[in-house]
């Protein structure tokens, strides 16, 4: 399976010249940046004037996060890669340490009934964020260097299920359900890419949706919550109104949409407008070619990422450039699929485009490391 990634050198490996910087992928995320920072002025303008007396609030903290992300792409894609190599366990420790200092500590932040964030100083830090980086980085290096014993469950899938398991636990007591899941699916897609044997990830995913229907099934308000998007219409002024209310805003937009900053349902109608369903508003006032911009972009974004991971001559390399990508594919289109109500509801930012700092800064730093990756054609 790990031949899924690999691809014979192309001419300029074959001539013995390094490739260039992927111009293409810079070109793409600064265009959806760019889209983003417009998208956030526009659906939090209103809102940020009544609560903080100022229509730009939330678009100049937005405006700081893009520089600090742009800086931290910059780095990523500078540095000496032995970086990401060397010091996986320091990455997963920190991520551990920060998890477990949201939930043990007075510095976790408690907001919608979990302590997901962590307060440091005056800035706030999702651990997940991190978390998926650093699982990232420890299964490119593990399965770069276990293909020979990668059928076996007890040296090739054990290890790793039972890093991810604790990752989960953590995150599981915060509570955070649908971040646990994503750190799974990360665990499952590169898993399936490494050569793990079928069987083990068939068993292993099988005992993770009976934990899953466990955990729904056990809390009421979770049961709802996470069945509403079957019917919202059915309580649409509870756990189906944020859904109710996406669709409005979609359906309204119809194919050019009602115009930048003539949107409705952003004035107090729409919740996370600004943030997890700025979707729902770009579809209400740009319409159907506004969206379908998006998903082309996305879509033109995703191919140049796995086309540097096909491009690495080694291993880690490979596995490293399509862990980056999947944690910018699967936060795409989960995003997608929540507003669209394919999904169960889920606090998931569009990469890009969603106000928020953890996940603009992640979301760069995985770029900058493909850029990384690309400027050297897979040699160290």
């Amino acid at each position: 399976m790990a031949s899924l990634l690999s691809e014979q050198g192309t001419a300029a490996r074959r001539a013995g010249q390094q490739p260039d910087m992927d111009y293409w992928l810079l070109t793409l995320t600064i265009v959806l940046c760019g889209l983003g920072l417009i998208m956030v002025l526009s659906s939090s303008g209103i809102m940020a004037e009544r609560f903080w007396g100022d229509k730009y609030f939330f678009f100049k903290r937005h405006m700081v996060f893009l520089i600090v992300g742009l800086c931290v792409m910059a780095v990523a894609a500078l540095l000496p890669r032995q970086l990401y190599l060397r010091f996986v366990y320091v990455w997963l420790a920190v991520a551990a340490g920060l998890l477990a200092l949201t939930i043990f500590t007075p510095l976790g932040i408690q907001a919608g009934g979990a302590k997901r964030w962590l307060s440091l100083g005056p800035i706030a830090v999702q651990p997940l964020e991190i978390a998926k980086v650093a699982l990232v980085l420890y299964l490119a290096s593990f399965f770069s260097r276990k293909q020979e014993m990668i059928r076996s469950f007890s040296v090739g899938f054990l290890p790793p299920l039972c890093i991810t398991g604790m990752l989960c636990l953590f995150l599981l007591a915060q509570p955070d359900f649908g971040g646990a899941a994503s750190l799974m699916l990360l665990l499952f897609c590169i898993s399936l890419v490494g050569g793990s044997r079928l069987v083990h990830l068939g068993a292993t995913s099988f005992l993770a949706l009976m934990a899953a229907i466990f955990l729904v099934m056990s809390s009421p308000y979770r049961f709802r919550r996470w069945f509403a998007f079957l019917d919202p219409f059915q309580d649409a002024q509870d756990v189906g109104y944020q859904l109710v209310q996406s669709f409005y805003a979609l359906g309204s937009g119809g194919w050019l949409g009602a115009g930048l900053g003539a949107g409705k349902q952003k004035l107090f109608f729409l919740p996370a407008a600004h943030t997890d369903f700025i979707l729902a508003v770009i579809g209400e006032e740009l319409g159907f070619l506004g969206i379908s911009m998006i998903f082309i972009l996305m879509a033109l974004l995703f191919w140049r990422g796995m086309r540097i991971a096909r491009i690495q001559e080694g291993m880690q390399e490979r596995f490293i450039a399509f862990g980056m990508l999947l944690i910018l594919a699967l936060g795409a289109v989960l995003n997608m699929a929540v507003v669209l109500g394919v999904v169960p509801p889920k606090g998931v930012p569009m990469p890009f485009l969603s106000y928020g700092g953890s996940s603009l800064v992640i979301s760069m730093f995985c770029v900058g490391v493909l850029l990384n990756l690309s400027r050297t054609g897979g040699r160290a």
